[in-house]
């Protein structure tokens, strides 16, 4: 007997010695499965439980040791992820969410994973099935409730910022979060809520310039969220404060998660969320479709080119040069939403208005002194390309601005040049009494 024949003779044996080598992947019914409508149920069913359920759904060359050792730990890890056997024990709204995370997991090539399609291609969603689950979803379907007006007859004492405590992986919060300028705005119908991204100077310089790909380190982003409420003028409010989430670009110190250091604060009082460091898996497996994009969902309002598809939002930023002031460049103060026009708004301050908005939490004519400008800014909406559930702004469709002094002037320009128009002075006087009638978000 050769060589080359003896060292396939014991290749052989190792190979058929491995296959004893077979730790389980556990089987059991499900016990609390995702409530959804049949034909929902057989997509995910068709596309998704192989590896998140706890059915053990193995096609034969899944079972050839050494393969199904890779096999196993998916699964296992897919299960530990989401597990539609058990999904349904938890809250509606939870179980929704986790079908819209889903979808844009599938919508931006996360899942299933490519190579796992290559040996089981029926996994793969067809544009039917996406559209089928999207219109069960259907974000804005529900009208937010109305929102009470707010009593600022006994405020409540603020939090120490300062004293805030860390995150669970040692991430300390940035009591300066609140003064950053904004990046973009979200109006998320998946869980009726608005989001505020905000970023430090490293940050907003990186947006101005166009370095975002990867962002620089020292960038800070706080994502700040609000329940919405439904006003008596129709347009659509931040209520409640929710959260303020951080990431913190330091390639070096975050190189096990994607360069960023993670975390989130819920409650006014901004306790750290989850129970203990692993919440980072969360925030990372969330994010893993836009690896391509720095880990980061949201598209910058900017006019810098970027020369890849949906990286920056180009179109909202498209203010003329002529505009008396530049209110992209200013903190905001509120914004709303027009679910008639389908067009957001976005309330900007200079900074003697942030002092007076910051100072009183609440408007009205004495609120600002003179030498405050407010513009408040009004865009059309489009669907967020990142996340199913979400618009962000568009193109612009009006900038007014409101200053403030011994008289208080309004100024609106509008159109697809924005040029100013003439506006009657009782219109003005309502636009005026409107703007003033705002009320700063709430933060903690």
């Amino acid at each position: 007997m050769n060589v080359s024949l003896k060292l396939l003779l014991i290749a052989a044996l190792v190979f058929i010695a491995l296959q004893f080598v077979r730790p389980g992947i556990p089987a059991k019914p499900a016990t609390a499965e995702l409530q959804a409508p049949a034909d929902v149920k057989q997509i995910l069913s068709t596309g998704c439980y192989s590896c998140h359920s706890d059915e053990r759904r193995l096609s034969w060359f899944d079972q050839v040791v050494p393969p199904y050792w890779l096999v196993r730990h998916d699964v296992l890890t897919a299960r530990e992820n989401l597990n539609f056997s058990t999904l349904g024990s938890q809250p509606a709204s939870a179980q929704r969410g986790v079908l819209y995370e889903s979808i844009n997991m599938v919508q931006l090539g996360a899942m299933p994973l490519p190579q796992y399609i290559k040996l089981h291609p029926e996994a793969k969603l067809t544009s039917q099935d996406i559209a089928t689950l999207k219109a069960y979803l259907a974000p804005w379907s529900s009208t937010p409730p109305l929102g009470a007006s707010r009593d600022h007859s006994d405020e409540r004492a603020r939090v120490n910022l300062a004293a805030v405590q860390p995150e669970f992986n040692g991430l300390s919060f940035d009591p300066a979060f609140g003064s950053w300028k904004l990046i973009s705005t979200t109006d998320r119908g998946d869980n009726n809520t608005f989001r505020f991204i905000l970023g430090n100077d490293v940050a907003i310089e990186a947006v101005r310039s166009g370095n975002i790909s990867p962002w620089p380190d020292g960038a800070r982003l706080a994502k700040i969220a609000w329940q919405q409420e439904s006003g008596p003028d129709g347009l659509i409010h931040p209520g409640a404060f929710i959260q303020v989430e951080l990431m913190v670009k330091d390639a070096s110190r975050f190189r096990t998660t994607d360069g960023w250091g993670w975390g989130r604060w819920r409650g006014l009082d901004l306790k750290p969320y989850g129970h203990d460091a692993h919440f980072v898996d969360e925030c990372t497996m969330c994010h893993m479709p836009v690896r391509g994009n720095d880990a980061v969902y949201t598209l910058p309002i900017t006019t810098v080119p970027i020369a890849r598809r949906e990286v920056v939002n180009n179109r909202a930023a498209t203010l003329p040069s002529s505009l008396p002031y530049q209110p992209l460049a200013w903190s905001a103060i509120t914004m709303y939403v027009n679910p008639m026009d389908h067009t957001t708004a976005t309330l900007y301050g200079n900074e003697r208005a942030m002092q007076a908005a910051h100072a009183n939490n609440k408007t009205d004519l004495t609120a600002y002194a003179p030498g405050a400008v407010l513009a408040l800014v009004t865009w059309a909406q489009r669907d967020d390309p990142h996340w199913f559930g979400a618009r962000i702004p568009d193109a612009p469709r009006s900038i007014e601005f409101l200053e403030v002094g011994a008289t208080t002037t309004y100024r609106k320009f509008a159109g697809a040049t924005a040029g100013e128009e003439s506006t009657p002075i009782s219109l003005a006087q309502e636009r005026k009494k409107f703007i003033l009638s705002l009320t700063p978000v709430e933060l903690p």
